[in-house]
């Protein structure tokens, strides 16, 4: 359209900003010519956007859950563990979580790793492979089949015992009492009396070895539902509750559930990949389980969209960390 005339073509195109009221804080990144400081640097997200500043909000969120569990009044808090071995264990060491919920996999491969290595691989190595070569993928992470066998050699002796003294309310406090290595999640969880709950208790090798176990030497019983009325009491008498869940799948609506009994968490921190247009409670955004009750109506949750294996150790961080450091401070001072 030659000769056409662009008069009005600015107000199209670039339509005049009327309205800034949303326009509170600006965009803004670290400060290189400052040099290289971690601190300021993991600070300077809650500025940069996208899954930075929900990582921000993040460490804001939890550094509340910890102020609040400093007050004499007695709180609980909720943490989804599969693989972050590291970051959790020196918190569960430090006595600063109350109890931890997670899947037969957070648990078995807990004890695996004391028992023998796991090894890095990489996500395209072909199954047929290894399978033939009696290699196991998680991921980019290898675990040969030996490990599984050193495994069972390990736990049957256990269940054996228990099963003759038929208490297997409390497996996983008994298995972190005989593992005896502090490498161990859960022989700091057992340690210091922390109660670790495992709804799917069956779903992995663990409950490979327990099946075995029951054509061996049959009737070891367990009993979820004591675990489940503890967990849920626990929920119930604390005065406030903070969630913070790495993953999604039984393990992210267990802990939710458990505060549904007390109209809500106070505080909660979600960690996962999953996106909420399937319908999944592993997508599902927290406002979602705002409408269930199982999160306060007036709380500030935040979930990071990102891998927790990247996100969580530098979430510690900036939270339990920097405090125990704080307090041992405090302490020798």
């Amino acid at each position: 359209m030659a000769g056409a005339s662009t008069s009005g073509l600015n107000d199209t195109v670039l339509k005049k900003t009327n309205d800034i009221s949303l326009l509170k804080e600006k965009v803004t990144g670290y400060d290189w010519n400052q040099g290289l400081d971690y601190n300021k640097l993991l600070n300077s997200y809650v500025h940069t956007g996208f899954q930075a500043t929900n990582f921000g909000l993040a460490v804001n969120e939890i550094n509340k859950m910890i102020e609040c569990r400093k007050l004499p009044i007695p709180k609980e808090k909720y943490i989804d563990d599969e693989d972050e071995f590291t970051a959790v264990k020196n918190n569960f060491q430090n006595n600063m979580i109350d109890c931890i919920v997670t899947t037969a996999g957070g648990i078995e491969e807990d004890f695996i790793k004391c028992l023998a290595p796991t090894f890095l691989g990489d996500f395209t190595l072909e199954g047929k492979m290894l399978r033939e070569r009696g290699i196991n993928r998680i991921g980019n992470l290898l675990v040969p089949n030996d490990n599984y066998c050193s495994f069972e050699h390990w736990i049957m002796p256990i269940l054996d015992e228990m099963l003759k003294e038929q208490k297997m309310g409390k497996l996983i406090e008994r298995l972190g009492k005989e593992i005896n290595c502090e490498d161990s999640i859960y022989y700091w969880t057992a340690k210091n009396k922390i109660p670790v709950f495992c709804p799917a208790l069956t779903d992995g090798s663990i409950g490979d070895m327990m099946f075995l176990h029951s054509f061996r030497n049959p009737g070891l019983v367990l009993d979820i539902i004591s675990d489940l009325r503890r967990l849920n009491l626990m929920a119930m008498k604390a005065v406030n509750t903070g969630m913070i869940i790495l993953g999604g799948g039984v393990i992210k609506h267990h802990i939710c559930n458990a505060n549904l009994m007390r109209n809500g968490a106070e505080f909660t921190v979600y960690v996962n990949t999953a996106s909420e247009f399937d319908g999944s409670d592993s997508g599902a955004r927290p406002d979602e389980a705002k409408s269930w009750g199982k999160i306060k109506s007036d709380a500030t949750p935040v979930k990071i969209y990102a891998d927790a294996s990247l996100v969580f150790p530098l979430l510690v961080a900036q939270t339990f960390a920097k405090n125990l450091r704080k307090n041992k401070v405090k302490f020798n001072n």
